[in-house]
């Protein structure tokens, strides 16, 4: 266990209050541009996509319309998929993957699936490289009733149409080296509890839903992105970040009971990618391409289960 209490903010052993919050958010500066980033591409793919406004973050002065993305000829008789990325809005790869896939693969499932990708979740946290939102409110355990986290409201609420209809739901995350140098020590601290040391994976690797983990659908994302990227081996106890591995390069959760995204719907097949963009095995676009070849697998996979 690691006692050293050296996080900046708060007292050790004492969860922050409205102060600390709101020295943490006095220190998130905007690193890069939410509009020229996400929101132009967006709008260079209204020509072929319905494009919504589902929702809108008000933070003081800051503004952020929320987006996604839906086949232009939704029919009720196909299956539907939903993407989601940037839900922790510095993992870069999750949101231009799911631009990624958009722009260059998404018409080859026209007439085959309904498609609905909310591609940047968490704008204010996409644009100051962070895991929590404004509030210091983690989005990705925040999908549950009265949310705390309105990143996560507002998806819950895109979603619930949807929510018994959905075949396929990829949620598109990265685990950085970051998540050990900062966010876990910034999290304990948050919360007053000792900050645990930890391992960050080598490689890409899959959270399934526990209470129904469809190895097959995860073998099959693992076998598409293998030829992208490597996989995750296992840590000298036979897990990835604390958690068993059930199969190689995959782990799973309780989704639903932890508030995570890929929890928002009933989706049969359902998976949380996780690449790791640290990797001097890895460049960004590697892991852009990553989370396109683990969509395309999730939905050719599920498709090949319609018969």
């Amino acid at each position: 266990m690691n006692t050293d209490f050296s996080y900046p903010i708060g007292t050790p052993g004492t969860p922050w209050g409205p102060a600390e919050i709101a020295q943490w958010r006095s220190q998130q500066k905007v690193q890069r541009s939410y509009a020229e980033d996400v929101l132009s591409k967006i709008d260079r793919l209204r020509e072929r996509f319905d494009v919504e406004q589902y929702g809108q973050l008000d933070y003081g002065s800051d503004t952020y319309p929320l987006y996604a993305v839906r086949s232009r000829h939704w029919n009720d008789q196909l299956p539907s998929v939903l993407v989601t990325g940037g839900v922790h809005g510095y993992e870069t790869s999750g949101v231009h993957g799911a631009l990624q896939f958009l722009d260059q693969h998404a018409s080859e499932y026209e007439g085959r699936v309904n498609l609905l990708v909310a591609p940047c979740v968490s704008p204010w946290a996409y644009e100051r490289i962070h895991r929590w939102n404004v509030d210091a409110v983690d989005p990705n355990r925040s999908f549950v009733s009265n949310s705390p986290a309105r990143e996560s409201a507002a998806i819950i609420e895109l979603v619930a149409p949807l929510r018994d209809k959905l075949l396929v739901h990829v949620d598109l995350h990265e685990t950085t080296d970051t998540d050990e140098s900062e966010f876990r020590p910034a999290l304990a601290a948050r919360d007053g509890e000792p900050s645990e040391p930890g391992e960050i994976p080598d490689g890409f690797y899959l959270v399934g839903d526990s209470e129904d983990p469809q190895p097959q659908f995860q073998q099959a994302i693992i076998d598409a992105v293998a030829k992208v990227t490597h996989i995750a081996p296992a840590d000298a106890q036979g897990q990835i970040i604390g958690t068993p591995m059930v199969a190689p390069g995959v782990i799973n959760y309780p989704v639903k009971s932890l508030g995570l995204c890929a929890g928002v719907s009933n989706a049969r097949y359902r998976t949380t990618t996780e690449v790791y963009p640290d990797s001097p095995r890895a460049t960004p676009q590697q892991c852009n391409d990553a989370q396109v070849a683990a969509v395309r697998a999730a939905i050719d996979y599920a498709l090949a289960q319609q018969g």
